[in-house]
């Protein structure tokens, strides 16, 4: 009888293991199903953190631009791009944790989305998010992973010929402009837009105005007709259309620079001379973005610290504009300072090359855009249309007689200081127009990166692709013109 007992107990007690252990197996702060929402949201933070980030194991392009330089370590300013895993950094951020993540969300819609337009149109905007994504990849790297991209049964995927991809990304908005329809979407999910379709609808226009003028010098037809059938579309129209990512006040969802400057305590940059130059303080105040960009040195002056040159924190600018000064967006260093994707700045800028390249747009000069873009700008950092106005009337900024030999320098000079804080951005036009001319530092390691060198990772890993890839743009080099960028 007693065995009977020990035995009926043991029974029990092993039942009431496994049941214990089958609810240890679900983690309710970790579901094994997320919604699709969820995972939209969190790739558009990433993607707005990877693209506004100042980390130097990440984002370097302000630096490359010199708009900023390093004080103390000053590789990245001297295009030292390997001894950090930069490239490494970049390629995961977007692929692993963007990308992904937006294709998940599409195949997970159908099933936790109710409504076929809300499906459709969530579709649509997680494609466009992707295609913006796709578009930094390939005019960073050039020949990139894409058809076998986000495939996991192909871990080793081949790397498709950059130009062929950044045409079909065009179709695909094209596709995604199509499926828009007045309706319910991601709604609060949707950080930047708040779910609304219309928006997304001229965003992506917008986006494949900007996709189109980068055509232009290697293939004008297919540029021209990217641009005027984007612009029937309906690009942006004011500083209201912006695409912006509001971070929060506190932690975990606050602006990386803020995480990088000040909450860090770090005191790493300063601004670049060739930028202060350019803004020009000899003439107070001659540029009104310039107390919006940069603060006053110790001795309350404007000054840049020499491109790749280590620099005292205290004798020169910093980046961020002094308190006294009221923006309706704040300082670049507050914590809730937004990330910015896409503006109607440059998309006036863009306007006024497609109107210089005999492109139609429906009206308006080069000098009308480009007064425009210029105005956009300076009335988004806080200053008056009044002091837009002001500095237009200047000789060197006037566009008759604004500096730059021919109109695409003039418009790209403009460009590269509205493009303040979007050094990636800058990067591209610099490339593309070959404009301004930025001298390389004494102690560069290279000459100007014109790209970034493929991942250690894909070398070691998928090297078969790699090897293919690195030959058929001409070398996984940094000097490396990538299609885009002919002359």
């Amino acid at each position: 009888m007693k065995k009977v007992l020990v035995i009926l107990l043991l029974a029990s007690t092993f039942s009431a293991c496994k049941k214990d252990i089958t609810s240890l197996n679900t983690d309710p702060k970790n579901p094994t199903i997320v919604p699709s929402y969820a995972l939209f949201t969190n790739a558009e933070r990433v993607l707005t953190n990877t693209v506004t980030s100042s980390n130097v194991n990440l984002n370097i392009f302000r630096l490359i631009e010199q708009q900023w330089q390093e004080t103390t370590y000053t590789d990245e300013s001297n295009y030292d791009i390997t001894t950090r895993p930069i490239p490494d950094n970049v390629w995961d951020a977007l692929y692993r944790d963007v990308l992904y993540n937006l294709e998940r969300t599409k195949k997970l819609i159908p099933t936790d989305v109710t409504g076929a337009v809300a499906q459709k149109n969530e579709i649509a905007i997680a494609d466009i998010v992707q295609v913006y994504t796709y578009y930094y990849l390939v005019t960073t790297f050039g020949n990139i992973p894409y058809s076998e991209a986000l495939d996991i049964d192909k871990p080793f995927p081949k790397f498709d010929d950059a130009k062929t991809v950044y045409t079909q990304l065009i179709t695909r908005l094209d596709a995604d402009i199509a499926a828009l329809a007045a309706g319910d979407s991601f709604g609060s999910a949707d950080v930047i837009y708040s779910g609304d379709p219309t928006a997304w609808k001229k965003f992506a226009a917008t986006l494949k105005l900007k996709m189109g003028i980068t055509l232009a010098d290697v293939d004008d037809a297919k540029a021209k007709a990217t641009v005027e059938s984007a612009v029937a579309t309906g690009v942006f129209e004011s500083n209201d259309d912006n695409a912006l990512f509001q971070y929060q006040t506190s932690p975990p969802n606050t602006n990386p620079i803020w995480v990088d400057l000040i909450q860090s305590g770090r005191q790493d940059f300063v601004g670049c001379s060739t930028l202060v130059g350019y803004l020009n303080p000899q003439t107070p105040l001659a540029d009104p973005r310039l107390p919006y960009y940069l603060t006053v040195n110790s001795s309350g002056k404007y000054a840049g610290a020499a491109p790749g040159a280590s620099a005292a924190f205290s004798d020169f600018s910093k980046p961020s504009g002094p308190l006294l000064v009221s923006s309706s967006i704040g300082k670049i260093t507050n914590p809730d300072f937004p990330g910015l994707l896409l503006d109607y700045a440059e998309t006036e800028f863009n306007l006024a090359e497609a109107v210089s390249r005999g492109y139609s747009v429906g009206g308006g000069t080069i000098k009308d855009h480009y007064d425009k873009g210029v105005t956009a700008s300076v009335t988004y950092w806080g200053a008056s249309p009044a002091a837009a106005a002001t500095y237009l009337a200047q000789p060197n900024v006037a566009f008759a007689t604004a500096t730059g030999i021919t109109n695409l320098h003039k418009i790209a000079l403009q460009k590269y200081l509205a493009l303040y804080n979007r050094g990636w951005d800058a990067w591209i036009e610099t490339r593309r127009l070959d404009y301004p001319v930025l001298i390389a530092p004494e102690t560069a390691k290279t000459e100007f990166p014109v790209r970034l060198t493929y991942p250690v990772n894909e070398q070691n890993v998928n090297v078969t692709n790699y090897n293919k890839a690195a030959e058929a743009i001409g070398g996984d080099k940094v000097t490396t013109k990538l299609f885009f960028d002919k002359y």
